[in-house]
């Protein structure tokens, strides 16, 4: 659902159906954002971020977590200390998700897409 608004509001989206997926597609595309999923098969958004951190080549690539993980107050910390940039619950509004793409593409574009 958040793909295909963010399709129909003008962003060129990909879509990864489970964390290694998603880590190959980044390398493939080199996105300018990635909206990521905490709970997810195979390889999860934890592992898929650390991976995504680790490489130089996806290093800085902005990563916006989008999740029901929300529950325990130390997720939201936990996600931008493993490098995320922003945490957003779900279930949210996609015109909010939308603001925020548009937000940390504006600060990347700046040169400060890692500021948290």
């Amino acid at each position: 659902m958040y793909g295909f608004y963010l399709a129909m509001v003008g962003y060129m989206v990909a879509v990864a159906r489970d964390g290694r997926e998603a880590v190959k597609k980044a390398r493939e595309l080199h996105p300018d954002l990635i909206v990521m999923d905490l709970d997810m098969p195979d390889v999860d958004g934890w592992s898929a971020i650390r991976q995504l951190q680790a490489d130089a080549d996806t290093a800085s690539i902005p990563i916006v977590v989008l999740t029901g993980h929300d529950l325990k107050a130390y997720l939201k910390p936990a996600a931008l200390a493993a490098g995320a940039v922003s945490y957003l619950m779900k279930p949210c509004l996609p015109e909010q998700l939308a603001r925020e793409v548009s937000a940390r593409l504006a600060m990347r574009r700046a040169g400060t897409a890692s500021a948290r």
